[in-house]
């Protein structure tokens, strides 16, 4: 992650997308879209939320569309969405600031009380951005190669029973794990599905990738943090009754057969993520965690 800070800089044609699936993010998106408007921003409407939305007179284009043409989108609902639209907007590095109508909110960090003040912050270039890699998956005999954000994971069908894999790095040999399944995680997925599987937490500004497994039959497969540039290859056991699929961001899933394999790498493109003055990680960890303070008035 590279971590800037931006002074005087601007945004003319700002995207907004939501998962309106409450009146509460339906209430935050609408305050966005009449701010911005109050300010004389352009703005373009995702399809699927300006359908939710209802009403006329806006500029409404696909997420495709948007990447091409945006300076910026903000994104109104919980890490979900932040985690959809970062794999939409990866290729085209448009800059992305969640507002936070989800439970824990580690990506999407404004507040629905303090939108106008926020966005009024980061119109006027006081805001800093954050670069988080993603990682891409080649599963053998599928030809698309999705990405994922937080994990890629790969996990027994037959819950819960087990399936064995063989873990190589760089083409290096591992070891054989017998478990539930295997978590391979970038830093931001770090607080996420792999944080409650027993892993480490990881500052955003790391170059590692870490592989958790998901309850081993040995104790001694513990998480392993491999660096972020390295190859990842996983093998499924030959043994036909391993029944295994492979998961990106808990969104899109591909059966895997036995004796195939999954080729896990970091992608080229980031998503860039913007934060209003004052973001801290270890100040979001606090928050979202209940980490304890020494002094409570912190």
């Amino acid at each position: 992650m590279n971590l800037a800070w931006h002074q005087m800089a601007s945004f003319n044609r700002i995207g907004l997308v939501a998962r309106v699936a409450s009146d509460q993010v339906r209430e935050s998106l609408l305050t966005v879209e009449q701010f911005l408007l109050s300010k004389g921003v352009e703005i373009v409407v995702e399809q699927v939320s300006a359908a939710a939305l209802g009403g006329d007179n806006r500029v409404i284009s696909s997420l495709e569309e948007m990447g091409a043409s945006c300076d910026l989108l903000i994104a109104v609902g919980g890490d979900g969405n932040i985690l959809s639209t970062a794999r939409a907007m990866a290729p085209f590095g448009v800059p992305i600031l969640g507002i936070n109508r989800g439970k824990l909110g580690f990506l999407a960090d404004v507040s629905p009380d303090e939108i106008e003040a926020r966005l009024g912050e980061v119109l006027s270039g006081d805001y800093t951005t954050e670069e988080h890699f993603l990682l891409e998956g080649e599963v053998e005999g599928h030809d698309e190669v999705p990405c994922a954000l937080n994990e890629i994971l790969i996990h027994s069908v037959n819950m819960p029973k087990m399936i064995e894999v063989e873990l190589y790095v760089n083409d290096q040999f591992v070891y054989t794990l017998n478990s539930d399944g295997l978590i391979v995680s970038s830093p931001t997925g770090s607080t996420a599905y792999a944080l409650s599987a027993g892993g480490p937490i990881m500052h955003p500004s790391l170059d590692a990738i870490v592989l958790v497994p998901m309850f081993p039959h040995s104790l001694n497969n513990r998480p392993l943090v491999v660096p972020g540039g390295d190859e990842i290859r996983i093998v499924i056991g030959s043994d036909t009754q391993m029944k295994a699929k492979v998961s990106f961001d808990s969104h899109l899933e591909f059966q895997i057969e036995p004796g195939d394999s999954l080729l896990i790498r970091k992608k080229p493109e980031r998503l860039v993520l913007v934060h209003p003055p004052g973001h801290s990680f270890y100040g979001v960890c606090k928050s979202k965690l209940d980490w304890a303070s020494r002094n409570t008035n912190r």
